[in-house]
């Protein structure tokens, strides 16, 4: 399975407030080594962590280049129209380099704590089609934006700035009514190694193409990311999967011609910014060659039309 796609990489951080000069040299180290993106965990309610959305701000205004998303938005702590705005804002600001990443919500006792709702799977599902149909409506370019759901309205608001670019919408989700979402809603769907194994990437792969295609969709259209912790080079370990520049290129560009997957994001078990430069330096161009020569021997290995079979 192989939709084809550029393959693209980047890291995520957790924003923890005792390692802020870490964080900054890890996405500098990103920004400057060819990295495309970095990702944000979002846990409001985990003491440790500094905002993630004031963080996403901070980094935008000191990088070039990457573009920056949360990975994933707490969304039962953040209501959508207001989401929609900061994210236009974001996008603004730093000249198209901010991308959504939505989550509909876990660990519900800490964001009951917090003044937020306490929702079902089922409830959650709903929230997160509600936010969605909000959150496009006001960077359509509508004058007004108007919405009734069950968990969220919109009555007749007048949403702006309008985003930069088309900012896309990654939801990071695992069960299949979710999944469905993601077919018929959703630019892409971001996962974590660890919460899901490879085989059932597989399988979530074919529940996002079924609910997809029955919205009129071309399964292409969606990205498919992976967070993956672990580390490079010898040394170090732990993580979903630590190896040699050589084995991080073997293994990501098969999970690209073979699972689907097109995006990779870096959880660096080791803080060394070199994990990061090695990242973007040498293991993204790798798999980028490999990838290309993979597709290419097998455009030239499929039967061509009217050859003999």
């Amino acid at each position: 399975m192989d939709y084809g796609r550029p393959v693209e990489f980047g890291i995520s951080v957790a924003p923890n407030s005792s390692e802020m000069d870490a964080i900054r040299v890890a996405v500098t180290a990103a920004d400057q080594s060819g990295l495309d993106l970095v990702g944000i965990q979002d846990h409001p309610y985990q003491w440790r962590f500094m905002d993630t959305w004031m963080l996403m701000a901070s980094l935008l205004a000191n990088t070039g280049r990457v573009r920056v998303f949360a990975d994933v938005t707490n969304l039962p702590l953040r209501p959508p129209a207001m989401l929609a705005k900061e994210a236009a804002t974001l996008d603004v600001l730093s000249g198209g380099r901010f991308e959504l990443g939505l989550g509909a919500g876990s660990f519900w006792d800490a964001i009951a704590a917090m003044g937020g709702p306490r929702r079902t799977p089922g409830q959650a599902v709903e929230a997160l089609e509600e936010a969605i149909a909000i959150i496009r409506q006001a960077w359509s370019g509508q004058r007004s934006v108007h919405f009734e759901g069950t968990h969220y309205s919109a009555h007749g608001y007048h949403p702006g700035p309008l985003p930069a670019h088309q900012i896309a919408i990654w939801i990071g989700a695992y069960r299949p009514r979710m999944l469905r979402l993601i077919g018929r809603s959703a630019d892409g769907w971001i996962p974590s190694l660890g919460m899901i194994g490879i085989p059932e990437i597989a399988e979530a792969q074919e529940v996002i193409d079924g609910a997809a295609v029955a919205a009129g969709r071309e399964p292409s259209e969606i990205r498919r990311m992976l967070n993956v912790s672990g580390s490079i080079g010898p040394g170090v370990s732990g993580g979903a999967f630590s190896g040699s520049v050589e084995d991080w290129v073997e293994l990501l560009a098969g999970w690209v011609t073979d699972v689907g997957l097109d995006t990779f994001i870096l959880w660096p078990v080791d803080p060394d910014p070199s994990q990061v430069e090695t990242f973007g330096r040498e293991v993204a161009p790798a798999v980028r060659t490999e990838v290309a020569r993979r597709r290419e021997a097998r455009s030239k290995s499929a039967p061509q039309p009217g050859a003999p079979r």
